[in-house]
């Protein structure tokens, strides 16, 4: 049993970590802070999590006495807590964008943050890097987006048969947070489909980053909000190297199912079928599928994950199972949530 705490209890996130933690055998939730929600009990913010005695904080960091620690805090804020907490002893998980990049210049490129708490983490996607992550002091949860769009195209960037990666992904409105904004009310996203920062998101300096190291791959990524409430549909568009024209779709799902074979929470889709939100919703699953080629070499994947689950908390709690040692599936055996 491992004590475990949570800074910024009160997001989306923080309360998708709550509902998953309270049902693992091998936790025990010890704090969950909120400066805004101190000393309120946890129902009041997430209605959905009752009669758990729990109740919101806002504790010194100093004092926080844990195993791990998740930080479920902003850009910008967790370089300025996280090394405070790795001075307790605790092992951090980290679920803002402030420790993913392996290049802090790129991160205050994009993030517009110069970094203040610089310290080595690594990139917490398991599918990819299982041995770091078990031997890790710090873990970099990765975003939703990149989630989706890396994982969509991994096994061909690590064959060494990508030329360019376009990724379209379509988000659902909890990706915007907890906090109403202009883009989430329901008048500007109800019937609706916007895109946004179309060249310039800041997942895909990421995305390009974890692709890049198996192959020079070149990465473009473009994000839209939908009205729906939980779940990322991406479509990868790709393009394969010359020598690879007259590969069928066939043989590239098979490198998709030899590559993932072994993954608890990948699965790839039957011939003919299509992933869908749904399918996901609510769990730590990913599904790929699709693997279409076109008449001018398009090769399309579709991937759908949910963005607070495989995209956020429960891929931070699949780090937090490696971490200890746990079964990699403890406490994340749930299906998603269809219809």
């Amino acid at each position: 049993m491992i004590d475990v705490a949570i800074i910024g209890a009160s997001g989306y996130t923080g309360g998708e970590l709550i509902r998953f933690l309270l049902n693992h055998p091998e936790v025990k939730i010890t704090d969950i802070t909120s400066r805004k929600y101190d000393n309120i009990p946890l129902h009041k913010v997430h209605p959905n999590l009752r009669d758990t005695g729990l109740k919101f904080s806002n504790k010194k960091l100093s004092d926080i006495n844990a195993d791990i620690v998740f930080t479920a805090t902003p850009h910008g804020a967790s370089m300025k807590i996280v090394p405070e907490l790795l001075d307790t002893g605790a092992k951090v998980i980290d679920l803002s964008g402030d420790y993913r990049f392996n290049d802090y210049d790129i991160y205050e490129k994009w993030y517009g943050f110069k970094h203040t708490g610089k310290i080595n983490a690594v990139y917490g996607l398991p599918e990819i890097h299982r041995k770091e992550i078990k031997k890790a002091k710090l873990v970099a949860n990765p975003g939703c987006f990149t989630t989706g769009s890396i994982l969509s195209a991994f096994p061909l960037s690590k064959a060494k048969m990508l030329s360019r990666c376009i990724f379209d992904s379509k988000s659902g409105v909890s990706g915007s947070g907890i906090k109403p904004t202009e883009s989430s009310h329901y008048p500007n996203i109800g019937d609706n489909i916007n895109p946004y920062k179309v060249t310039s998101h800041r997942h895909m300096p990421e995305i390009q980053q974890e692709l890049g190291l198996f192959s020079d791959v070149k990465v473009s990524f473009t994000p839209h909000l939908v009205p729906v409430i939980r779940g990322i549909l991406t479509t990868n568009h790709s393009f394969l190297k010359d020598e690879y024209n007259d590969i069928s779709s066939e043989e590239i799902r098979d490198i998709y199912i030899n590559q993932y074979k072994d993954e608890p929470f990948v699965k790839i889709m039957d011939e003919g079928e299509m992933p869908r939100l749904s399918s996901v919703r609510g769990s730590n699953y990913i599904h790929i599928g699709c693997f279409e080629i076109d008449e001018t070499g398009r090769l399309v994947i579709v991937s759908a994950i949910d963005n607070l689950v495989k995209g956020a908390s429960g891929q931070a709690i699949h780090n937090m199972n490696l971490l200890c040692g746990f079964d990699e599936t403890e406490g994340l055996e749930t299906y998603g949530m269809h219809p």
